[in-house]
């Protein structure tokens, strides 16, 4: 029997739908106690010392850059692979994103890469937890501190994300985590920042609404205030916020469903021949499990296109994750000068891959029926 599978799904209940309705019914849409209230959550969940909400995870990064005062002249070096996200929020400072390319194994950053592309004008790195897996911070760090770069986890797929038991975006200088509605929580649109850094989280919630001196609730004479930095309307309202308290509440039920449902599809595939998975949770790397990317070998990847509509007729939702490395996408390698070959992991992996997907949606049967799914169009197409 076929399914409809979709690749990703909010999950929205009724506790969520029932805090932005007490939301409506008050006086208070932004500046208010749930935004406090999910920053602590966040905070809480990833034992984070401090954790800045933001409008969005882009904003967040940029928020960063700005905070930091990086600019024209400054290099920061950024995986290939990853989101366009990654890099706008440098471009946006006028700084520039130095690429590199991706791990054969992970996906993630190639730290030697990594290294050899530092210069004089080097001021940070990017990094970036690709579908989730972590990136090696141990052996990243000791190349980033030697050339005492800052370090910025991109955790846009990171949600639940650790490392010898710590948290993704705490093993740098700071995290930035995304809510879109198909990441692992939501919060409709939305981001956090977390950092140990108590003065950067200062400067951070002062710049993400305006540089503006006190809150509201620090106002004697409501409406006045004073601007002592420059700084954007980059903050949370309060109806986001509130569907963010009652998310944090469900990342333990979410997370453990999708390392269930990936090792449940990871170990059907297995099976199938003409497709390899990316190396996942092993040991002290423990993935957040956001998709299960299979790359197809070289009789398949031309037709990637049509095995994903085979996949469609059947029920199956995929996606790629990335269509293209960053510096192939026409605004950066018309501004940068494209250059076939130049990332040829990255561009295996962008080229070749077919996202499936493992939320918590989908159950047991689900992935069965994905692995057959996959396993009986490639049988057909042999």
């Amino acid at each position: 029997m076929s399914r409809n599978i979709s690749f990703g799904a909010p999950m929205i209940g009724q506790e969520e739908r029932t805090a932005v309705l007490d939301v409506l019914s008050g006086p208070i849409l932004v500046h208010g106690p749930r935004v406090t209230e999910f920053e602590q959550g966040f905070a809480e969940f990833t034992e984070s010392p401090h954790a800045v909400s933001v409008s969005s995870c882009t904003a967040g990064m940029h928020l960063v850059w700005f905070t930091l005062g990086f600019g024209p002249g400054d290099e920061v070096i950024v995986p290939a692979q990853t989101h366009t996200a990654t890099a706008h929020a440098i471009e946006f400072t006028g700084a520039k994103p130095v690429f590199v390319d991706a791990d054969v194994t992970t996906g993630n950053i190639d730290i030697a890469a990594m290294e050899a592309a530092i210069t004089p004008r080097t001021r940070a790195v990017a990094v970036v937890h690709f579908l989730g897996m972590p990136v090696d911070m141990s052996t990243f760090l000791e190349v980033s501190r030697r050339h005492k770069l800052f370090v910025l986890e991109d955790c846009a797929l990171a949600v639940g994300t650790k490392l010898d038991g710590v948290h993704a975006g705490l093993m740098g200088d700071v995290g930035v985590f995304s809510f879109y509605p198909v990441k692992h929580m939501t919060t409709a649109e939305g981001g956090m920042v977390i950092t140990r850094d108590a003065d950067l989280a200062a400067r951070l919630k002062l710049r993400k609404a305006f540089g503006v001196d006190r809150t509201h609730g620090e106002r004697k004479i409501p409406g006045t205030y004073d601007v002592v930095a420059l700084g954007f309307n980059y903050r949370m309202s309060e109806i986001h916020a509130a569907i963010g308290v009652e998310q944090v509440k469900k990342l333990p039920s979410f997370l453990s469903k999708r390392a269930d449902n990936y090792q449940a599809l990871s170990t059907r595939l297995r099976k199938v021949e003409g497709i390899e998975q990316l190396a996942s949770s092993d040991g002290r790397f423990v993935s957040s499990y956001y998709c299960l990317s299979v790359i197809l070998d070289s009789q398949f990847a031309p037709r990637r296109a049509e095995i994903m509509e085979m996949l469609k007729t059947r029920g199956v939702g995929t996606s790629v994750y990335y269509p293209h490395p960053v510096p192939r996408m026409t605004y950066y390698r018309e501004k940068y000068g494209w250059k076939d070959g130049s990332f040829p992991r990255a561009e295996r992996i962008s080229d070749n891959s077919i996202a499936l997907s493992v939320g918590p949606h989908l159950d047991q049967e689900d992935m069965d029926y994905i692995a057959d799914a996959l396993s009986d169009t490639l049988e057909e197409l042999r």
